[in-house]
């Protein structure tokens, strides 16, 4: 597929992403139409910057989608743990079977800042902790507020989310 001029390239990723609703990585778009992983990030880029709304989450892009932000049963948590108690928290909210959708900090010099996490599972759990360690200079964001941080999380009913809560709160991580 590298016969494909830049503009064709990048309608053919928007729709990829469009009829997916799993994140793919940016090297697997390289991969596919024979460019860079540099290449498909800066189309990535401009796709952005012309208004579409694509979300980076550490597995991959994906389509952001109005009903993510229509879901009745997204809810926020605010928490404060330790480094060392990040796994524990992330695996009781997937184990309580919902999605951790995001985290955002509100930083004393930036205000408000988010980071897409789209975590479902203890594998999705793993696969970022993994990330967190590995990686030169990265650190989770509520290392920037002495642990204090929100996260939405998309949870199967209103059950589920007050299982969730408690759970949190009997770790001593939630805060209510």
């Amino acid at each position: 597929m590298n016969t494909l001029t830049t503009e064709t390239r990048r309608e053919k990723i928007k729709e990829m992403l469009q009829k997916t609703d799993h994140p793919v990585t940016a090297s697997s778009l390289a991969e596919h139409f024979s460019v860079s992983r540099q290449i498909i990030v800066g189309d990535i880029a401009l796709l952005r910057a012309s208004g579409l709304q694509i979300l980076a989450t550490p597995r991959g892009y994906l389509m952001d989608s109005p009903s993510v932000q229509e879901d009745k049963n997204l809810g926020m948590i605010a928490c404060r743990h330790t480094p060392e108690q990040l796994r524990d928290e992330l695996y009781t909210i997937v184990d309580g079977g919902a999605t951790v959708v995001d985290v955002t900090i509100e930083h004393t010099l930036y205000g408000e800042l988010s980071g897409k996490l789209d975590l479902a599972s203890r594998y999705d759990v793993d696969a970022f902790i993994r990330k967190v360690e590995e990686e030169k200079n990265s650190i989770p964001l509520s290392a920037l507020t002495d642990g204090v941080h929100l996260h939405r999380i998309r949870y199967r009913d209103a059950e589920s989310f007050t299982r969730i809560k408690e759970a949190l709160r009997e770790k001593h991580i939630l805060i209510d």
